[in-house]
């Protein structure tokens, strides 16, 4: 006898069923599978996270550290530039001083050295006026005439590199 129609469909029907319900519990069982996987490494993900956190953390702390070093370094740095700078203008102030003082003695040697001109001319001029009369009258000359004169001498670099320096002036050298 040949099976009823019916009872076929009926039979395909539950054959699909019991296939579709196959195929859930397979996936099931590969989902469960998966989550107890996902959860044997859960404890290890956590220690890596935390772990990753006190990094991060440490991380933080140093960068803080790091900024606040190179914020005490840029305030160092702006204050050696200005320390700096009035050293350099104290300098300055200084050459210009020890300029003047030998542009001074400068002009005080040459003032000397036109007095001492003077005063030789002068005592020339003295003894022309004594030797006149004494030759009028035959008289021996007080002086020979054949006097010494010092050798000028040129003033010594030596003396005007070597003045004192006082306090708060920079040697040059």
């Amino acid at each position: 006898m040949a099976p009823s129609v019916p009872h076929t469909r009926a039979a395909a029907a539950l054959r699909t069923k019991q296939i579709a319900l196959d195929n859930q519990d397979r996936t099931i069982r590969r989902l469960r599978a998966q989550l107890a996987t996902e959860r044997r490494g859960l404890p290890a993900t956590k220690k890596e996270l935390k772990e990753t956190q006190v990094a991060l953390e440490a991380s933080h702390k140093v960068i803080a550290g790091l900024t606040e070093i190179g914020l005490s370094m840029t305030k160092k740095i702006e204050k050696m530039k200005v320390k700096k700078q009035l050293v350099k203008a104290n300098h300055v102030e200084c050459h210009q001083k020890f300029q003047a003082r030998i542009h001074e003695a400068e002009n005080s040697m040459q003032a000397q050295h036109l007095l001492i001109e003077a005063l030789v001319d002068e005592k020339d001029s003295l003894l022309q006026t004594i030797h006149g009369p004494q030759e009028a009258n035959n008289a021996p000359a007080p002086f020979d005439g054949d006097w010494e004169e010092e050798p000028e001498e040129e003033p010594e670099e030596e003396e005007i590199e070597d003045i004192p320096l006082g306090e708060g002036e920079i040697d040059d050298e």
